[in-house]
């Protein structure tokens, strides 16, 4: 099946699962840009062949300058030193130059010997030089070239076109080499950035420094078995990614979108509850405050015969100062309506002497007349509408205003009788403002002479504090009159439209994901287990690993144990063997795996006995050989590398000297 038979295939797929169009489907994996080809990935190989460390040595041990190349074989490479030697750092170097940064800070003291490093390396089959140039251990310029092939990188430091060597990429300090570098191996060996959710409210990318983690291999006592991180998922990935199980880099960012909408909808559904609770309290705390007002009020208010009209005389003032409101909003409407009305009555007039005058007018008389482009809403100025009068051009578009004017006195008719109609609403507006105006002066001076009556009928002792009753009492009444009762949130069918689709497609991504491993893991977990006892794991049954990299050991005559249970020494050879049956059951499928490179740093200082270690040498320098597999290994144990490694492998410094 092609590739866009494969991708139509899973849209409509999904489309069926989801019950929506095609198109939207598409629609939404544009939006978020999400792929919908599931397609085989290409070669990721990844070969070293020579570095070249250049700098001065500095303290008690070996001081002065240094210029070293070092060679890699095809299968493993054995460093060979006393500790604090040189072999880690040579590992650090390797990754610096492929990863973008050092797994681990390499002492500043040595990072300040180095003024160059060389890396020659082939990527995916292309031949790459790694060349930095470094200052107070820092990259101060760096460049990647690429040629033929690996001899024509050698001793070439800059582009040379006459070799055929150019420039991939140029950086000028040590971030911005890290971030080149992660951009440039992630194209080059075909990965997609690993994007996870964060919390439900956002997501995290994971680039080619989380890859690199399945390259040089973590101390065997760390947790995870694939790579540095054992959080968000990321073992069970680079374990997908690295079978070629379909889709599983578009499976994990599929999870990850659809996991953020669903959570910020269901955050929002959470914060219009939370609101909707708060203004309940907010209604109920103002009710209780006017509940308590009115109760003082009526305790200032005396009960005597004699005291009544006062009463009365409040009651009439409070409900006069009501009403004198309404009327005067009523007249506010009543004064917009008019000047509403005379503009219009202003704007036909104006109209009726344009059409009578001007042809260009008549012509435009039904385009009305905007005081604005109705796209852009940029006022239209006198200037353009003298234009339109004296060249006959459009004051919105400036175009010249074509056509007849047939029927001129049709026109001229209808824009008197706009002009009547305007003339007689602004008549009839105006009418209604007099009215207004007049029950609003009638209400004030009836609401003066009842404060006035009001206040000489008060005691003076009293009256500050039945006034600020009443006021408290006014006050919350209105507060109440336009309190705002929240609005439920509305409902987005877009974003339900798109989770619905997000989740079908999950579905059906985690299911091929889960088909396409069941037949693989079968034969990867006879792999790991045959290779893990020819490492020294002892007294081992079978393992089980799983699409989230667990890996279930299964011990003779024992009950079942996690990887993480394992010893340091264990959990190191588990690893190693964990990639080659990966690199191995790859190949025998021929699909693009691990790009079969491993660092592995001292792994007899991982709690391993000799002949464990002597074990372990003496497999790992065989399936090497055997399974295109290139393994840089590094030890201080001068006998164990002799004895079990072949002498053509073995770059070794004198005891007690530097590596380089």
């Amino acid at each position: 099946m092609s590739t866009l038979q494969t991708e139509v295939l899973l849209e409509t797929r999904i489309a069926d699962k989801a019950g929506v169009p095609v198109d939207d489907v598409r629609d939404v994996f544009t939006e978020y840009g999400l792929p919908l080809v599931v397609s085989p990935a290409r070669p990721r190989s990844l070969r070293v062949h020579r570095l070249r460390v250049v700098g001065e040595r500095t303290g008690d041990v070996e001081p002065g300058p240094f210029n070293t190349p070092m060679t890699f074989s095809a299968g493993l490479t054995a460093l060979v030193a006393s500790n604090f030697r040189g072999k880690t750092s040579v590992l650090e170097l390797l990754t610096w130059c492929l990863r973008g940064t050092p797994r681990s800070e390499m002492q500043n003291r040595v990072r300040g010997w180095l003024r160059q490093v060389d890396l020659d390396a082939t990527i995916a089959g292309e031949a790459m030089g790694f060349r930095l140039d470094l200052a107070d251990g820092e990259i101060t310029s760096a460049a990647v070239l690429t040629g033929k092939d690996a001899a024509a990188l050698a001793d070439v430091r800059a582009p040379d076109p006459a070799r055929g060597v150019t420039a991939l990429l140029r950086a000028a300090s040590t971030d911005s080499y890290a971030e080149q570098i992660a951009g440039l191996m992630l194209g080059r060996m075909d990965l997609q950035p690993l994007v996870n959710s964060f919390k439900e409210t956002s997501t995290q990318t994971h680039g080619w420094p989380a890859y690199f983690g399945a390259v040089y291999l973590p101390a065997g006592g760390d947790k995870a078995l694939l790579g540095e991180v054992a959080t968000n998922g990321l073992p069970g990935r680079l374990l997908q990614v690295f079978l070629d199980l379909p889709a599983a880099a578009a499976l994990t960012r599929v999870k990850a979108v659809r996991d953020v909408r669903v959570a910020e909808a269901k955050a929002r559904r959470s914060a219009a509850q939370a609101e909707a609770a708060e203004r309940a309290l907010e209604r109920e705390h103002l009710e209780t405050e006017l509940s308590r007002a009115r109760d003082h009020l009526a305790d200032l208010l005396p009960d005597s015969e004699n005291d009544t009209p006062l009463v009365d005389l409040a009651s009439a003032a409070v409900q006069l100062a009501r009403t004198l409101a309404d009327a005067q909003q009523a007249w506010d409407e009543a004064s917009t309506t008019f000047r509403r009305a005379r503009t219009e009555r202003q704007q036909a007039a104006k109209l009726l002497n344009d059409v009578t005058e001007s042809a260009t007018a008549r012509l435009l008389f039904h385009g009305l007349n905007p005081s604005s482009c109705p796209r852009c809403d940029q006022a239209i100025d006198d200037t353009r509408r003298q234009q339109e009068h004296q060249s006959s051009t459009c004051a919105v578009c400036a175009r010249e205003v074509g056509g007849d004017d047939e029927e001129p006195q049709e026109v001229t008719d209808e824009a008197r009788e706009r002009l009547a109609t305007s003339t007689t609403v602004e008549v009839t507006a105006k009418e209604a403002l007099e009215r207004a105006e007049e029950t609003v002066d009638s209400l004030t001076r009836e609401l003066e002479a009842a404060e006035t009556q009001l206040r000489r009928a008060q005691s003076a002792a009293q009256l500050p504090a039945r006034l600020a009753a009443q006021e408290k009492v006014l006050r919350l009444e209105g507060a109440l009159s336009v309190f705002r009762e929240p609005e439920p949130p509305a409902a987005d069918t877009a974003e339900a439209r798109a989770v619905t689709i997000l989740t079908a497609a999950a579905s059906l991504l985690d299911q091929d994901s889960k088909d396409a491993a069941a037949a693989l893991f079968q034969e990867v977990n006879q792999e790991i287990a045959e290779l893990a006892i020819l490492f020294g794991v002892p007294s081992l049954e079978k393992v089980a690993i799983d699409r989230s990299a667990r890996l279930r050991i299964f011990p003779l005559g024992s009950k079942p144990e996690w990887f993480t249970e394992q010893s340091a020494g264990a959990r190191l050879r588990l690893r190693i063997a964990v990639v080659i049956a990966l690199l191995r059951v790859g190949r025998r499928y021929g699909v693009s795996t691990h790009p079969g490179l491993l660092l592995i740093d001292s792994p007899k200082s991982e709690e391993m006995q000799s002949d464990d270690a002597r074990k372990l040498f003496t497999e790992l320098a065989s399936v090497a050989a055997e399974s295109d597999l290139q393994v840089v290994i590094t030890t201080a144990d001068f006998d164990l590398a002799q004895a079990t490694l072949p002498a053509p492998t073995i770059r070794q410094a004198e005891v007690g000297a530097s590596l380089w």
